[in-house]
Order: structure tokens, then C-alpha cells, then sequence
């Protein structure tokens, strides 16, 4: 009996201890990104099937964003920057416009521009829907909000998170993709799950 309840025991640890070295998956998600088709910065046709095979990171801004956008953007780029500086390949960054309207491809490509991305690094920056879509998008695969603006102004209501999206469309976790309150921009932790999902893929 005290054997069998050892080896049980042995067991558990190593399970766990696999669990462990993985990016565990937040209980909100786990859930396969739906099907889509948009316009990218290039006035190319992105879907998902194109995400098949790399790990990304996924966000929602727009270019007129006067609060959180550019610290996103920013954060985002530190992101790419340290992971090209560690070698990392197969992975893209997706951002959707919450105000496609506005956000042409023109638009969406020019606003990029002012951020120091590496060379060669793929980044989609995402528009050519309507509003309907983004906003059912958003709620249905992220649980987040997008909301037209408030009366009188021109700034949509949007989350601010990062999602990390493995190589097969399953959404994994989240991340604050700002400073919020005593919790810092968790630059390392975004780095080192992106390294370990594509660590995991290539065993």
C-alpha cells in the first residue's frame, strides 16, 4: 500500500513539475481564436489561417488615441525589440483598429512608423471591417469591451491588455499592456512565454 501511495505521489510531482515549466492557461481562455478576414497595413488580405505555425501577440488600439495607445504601442515594441535581440523567430504582433473608420491602411501603416520596430519584424496592423465586427471580435474571443466614444468626443472605449495567442489560434493568457497602479508593464514575463511556447513546439 505505502508503495502504491509512492509511487501515486512520484507520480503527481512530475506532472506538476511538467505543468510547471509550460505557460499555464488562464481559466478565461483556451479557447481557439474565431475565423477572420481584414485589410493589414499593406492593403494585403490577412486571415487567420495565416496565423497558423507562429506564436502572437494580439492588441486593440487606435491611431487617434489621445490615453493609452501609445504607451500600448511602445510597451509593444520593447516586446519585439527584446525578443529580436534574443533571436527569436515565428512569432507577429496583431493589432486591431477599434476605429477602422478612421484607421485606414495608409493610416495604420504611417502610425507604426513612429515607433523604432525592427527591421523584418511582422507586425499586422489590422483594419477594413466595420465597427460590429471589432466590437464582436473583441467580446466573443477576448471578453473585452469596445465601445464607441462618449458624446461629443472621438475616443473609443477599448481594453488595454496584451493576449498571447500560441501556434495553433488558442488564446492563452493576458497581459496589462501599461503601467497599472503598483503593477508594472511585465515586459520579461511576455518575453519568456513567447520563448517557451516556441521552445515547446520545437521539441
Amino acid at each position: 500500500m505505502r508503495k502504491s501511495i509512492g509511487i501515486i505521489l512520484i507520480l503527481i510531482l512530475a506532472l506538476s513539475a511538467c505543468n510547471s515549466s509550460g505557460v499555464e492557461v488562464m481559466s478565461r481562455y483556451g479557447n481557439t481564436i474565431d475565423d477572420f478576414e481584414v485589410t493589414n497595413q499593406d492593403t494585403e488580405t490577412f486571415k487567420r489561417a495565416d496565423m497558423e505555425g507562429k506564436v502572437w501577440l494580439l492588441d486593440f488600439i487606435f491611431t487617434n488615441c489621445a490615453t493609452v495607445c501609445p504607451p500600448m504601442t511602445a510597451n509593444m515594441t520593447q516586446v519585439v525589440n527584446e525578443l529580436e535581440s534574443k533571436g527569436i523567430e515565428d512569432y507577429g504582433v496583431l493589432s486591431f483598429s477599434v476605429d477602422p473608420e478612421t484607421d485606414s491602411p495608409e493610416v495604420m501603416r504611417d502610425y507604426l512608423s513612429y515607433y523604432d520596430v525592427p527591421e523584418g519584424t511582422e507586425w499586422q496592423m489590422l483594419t477594413g471591417y466595420d465597427y460590429d465586427f471589432i466590437r464582436g471580435f473583441a467580446e466573443n474571443n477576448f471578453k473585452t469591451i469596445v465601445a464607441p466614444p462618449p458624446k461629443g468626443s472621438n475616443q473609443v472605449t477599448h481594453g488595454t491588455s496584451f493576449y498571447l495567442i500560441d501556434q495553433n489560434g488558442k488564446i492563452i493568457k493576458d497581459y496589462y499592456g501599461i503601467d497599472r497602479g503598483d503593477t508594472d508593464f511585465a515586459l520579461d514575463e511576455i518575453v519568456s512565454d513567447v520563448e517557451t511556447l516556441l521552445e515547446q513546439s520545437s521539441q
